[in-house]
């Protein structure tokens, strides 16, 4: 089954039967020295395209919209050429996104988030709520392998670190310029409150960091990063897989009351 949007023809489209649109999220901001402006679009993008690959190979009727590859970065913008929307600007385009699914048949979307900035989401699904037939989810690709991260990673970090520099040598090595990654060193508050983590602000990301990187990327591998995807795709695939599959009936998506 065809599932990527951008490459099929209108005679594709009117072959197949959609049951989950897919819309990746990115951003355009630097990840320390080695890695590209655009690392969080082309790992979202690569990482949909896995996980709808699978998800295909396994049943489900998924279409891959493309990739949005702008996010939210007011705080990084004192960085050179960081390309930042507005979390209202790139909501009312999500939302007419969805206002195109649900015009075209489509009642089950999934926002794949790929930039810890794009927080967003989540209340911009609270306000869709009630307002559109679809049913609407999101998943934050990172989040699915933190279970790994103790067993597989050297060193803790964020931005430009271990983690994210070995997803990139598995999906874009060719981008990859690791000799010039530097250590990734970030500055402390003066207030504990924000290094505890109990108290929260947007952070000015050209005073909390060097250099952009938060956390040494020295110890990855591109074997690392193929665990940490693999781990993501397979289980976003099953997500996909059982949302292609359930009957969207007045109790969904909960289990129905026993009779």
């Amino acid at each position: 089954m065809k599932y990527l949007l951008s490459q099929m023809t209108l005679k594709d489209v009117r072959e197949q039967r959609f049951e989950v649109a897919v819309l990746p999220v990115g951003s355009c901001e630097p990840h320390n020295f080695h890695l590209p402006y655009g690392c969080d679009a082309i790992t979202v993008e690569r990482l949909c395209d896995k996980t709808c690959d699978e998800a295909s190979k396994r049943g489900a009727r998924v279409v891959l919209l493309p990739t949005i590859p702008f996010g939210v970065n007011t705080n990084t913008m004192e960085f050179p050429m960081v390309i930042s929307v507005n979390p209202s600007t790139i909501g009312l385009l999500i939302r007419d996104i969805v206002r195109s699914v649900e015009h075209h048949g489509i009642r089950k979307m999934v926002i794949v988030n790929g930039h810890g900035g794009n927080d967003f989401i989540k209340p911009l699904l609270r306000e869709l709520y009630g307002q559109t037939k679809v049913f609407l989810s999101e998943v934050h690709w990172w989040k699915i392998s933190l279970e790994l991260h103790s067993g597989i990673l050297s060193a803790a970090g964020e931005h430009g670190d271990e983690m994210e520099t070995s997803v990139a040598l598995e999906l874009f090595p060719e981008f990859v310029q690791f000799a010039d990654a530097d250590a990734g060193v970030t500055r402390r508050s003066r207030f504990e409150a924000l290094n505890r983590g109990w108290a929260s602000v947007t952070r000015p990301w050209h005073l909390a960091t060097v250099n952009s990187g938060y956390g040494n990327p020295a110890q990855a591998t591109r074997e690392k990063g193929a665990i940490l995807v693999n781990a993501a795709v397979d289980k976003i695939a099953q997500y996909l897989k059982e949302l292609s599959d359930a009957e969207m009936d007045p109790w969904f998506p909960y289990e129905k009351p026993p009779q």
